[in-house]
């Protein structure tokens, strides 16, 4: 580990610490949320990366379905949020925290007083872990905080409840429920990249560019970060395997932003820097399988049915859901079992 990444986790430990106790699960300056006067939020998730990105796409959902007429701030990291969030009409600014602050100091102080100068209705912390977030839910003018949040005696009894997409979800119903509204028992919704029928018929003429139109085709995507990422003696077992299994369908490559193969490139690919392009063709695929990483919530955001390949992160956390898709545990299961949940896939 090099000297950078240990400042890194001492800092993210200290900065933990200094703020695990600002602001209480929740607080407010009235009784009864009248959803009607609720017209502007903050959602606060500090994060630049993909996945975490779309990982909050079913609480902006919830929030625009609790109160239809409101507009959203969101307070992120990095460049690739109005990408994200492209189509969600409710957004009205991106608020975006420099990656590097103490090298971009007037851009980071300018942040904070940009969030304080606003007058919300409403300000939520996704992440009840993030001393960022837990900072501007604090340091914003608002009539209801969320600060991510349970009191210590409540714990929500959900069988998907470890979801990172979901429990933030949950956790808001009950905050809501403590503020006069009734708690809904229906499903959270589902990771959503929003594109629209131009973008996923653009990414079909792509697809079917790259790949004989008159077969379905499954995507795979061999790169992740990290110990996430299998060997390439990994995937070449797997991708012979795949090869072998579904002679009549498309085998086709998504290569990442590094532009690497871990099959040296076998198969047809296509390479992209624009995330909604990536999406548009993804949605066109019968199946998407790769491992956990900001791809694969892509793909599962833009509604293909998805396989997500787990070795190291907490599947129950990150695993991919609706449309079929699918976490699986490659520390205690094989490529049969991998080609079997395919097959259910595939056979739907």
């Amino acid at each position: 580990m090099s000297n950078l990444k240990k400042v890194n986790i001492v800092r993210r430990s200290l900065m933990r610490t200094l703020t695990k106790n600002i602001g209480s699960a929740s607080s407010s300056k009235g009784g009864r949320i009248d959803t009607a006067k609720i017209k502007k939020v903050l959602i606060c998730r500090p994060n630049g990366r993909l996945g975490n990105l779309l990982l909050i796409t079913p609480l902006i959902q919830e929030v625009t379905a609790t109160f239809p007429d409101c507009k959203i701030d969101v307070f992120v990291k990095g460049t690739l949020a109005p990408i994200v969030f492209e189509k969600y009409e409710n957004i009205d600014k991106i608020i975006p925290l420099p990656k590097k602050p103490f090298k971009e100091l007037v851009k980071y102080f300018k942040v904070w007083t940009l969030i304080k100068a606003q007058k919300y209705d409403l300000v939520i912390n996704v992440d009840q872990n993030s001393s960022s977030g837990r900072l501007a839910a604090q340091f914003s003018s608002a009539k209801y905080k969320f600060f991510g949040d349970l009191p210590e005696n409540v714990q929500l009894d959900f069988n998907d409840y470890d979801h990172i997409a979901k429990y933030p979800v949950y956790n808001f119903r009950y905050f809501l429920s403590q503020q006069g509204l009734k708690d809904k028992r229906e499903p959270v919704t589902l990771v959503d990249l929003k594109l629209s029928q131009e973008e996923i018929a653009n990414g079909k003429k792509i697809l079917h560019d790259i790949v004989d139109p008159n077969k379905r085709t499954i995507a795979i995507f061999t790169f992740a970060t990290g110990e996430k990422c299998y060997h390439v003696s990994w995937w070449d077992d797997f991708y012979t395997a795949l090869k072998k299994e579904y002679p009549d369908y498309n085998i086709f490559e998504v290569l990442p932003v590094e532009n690497v193969s871990q099959i040296n490139f076998q198969a047809p690919s296509f390479y992209s820097k624009d995330v909604r392009e990536i999406g548009s063709v993804l949605a066109n695929v019968a199946v998407f399988v790769g491992a956990d990483s900001g791809i694969m919530h892509l793909s599962s955001a833009s509604k293909a049915p998805t396989v997500g390949l787990f070795s190291v992160s907490n599947l129950k956390k990150y695993e991919p859901y609706g449309n079929g898709s699918i976490g699986l545990d490659t520390n205690v299961l094989e490529i049969p079992d991998f080609i079997k949940a395919i097959n259910k896939i595939l056979n739907k």
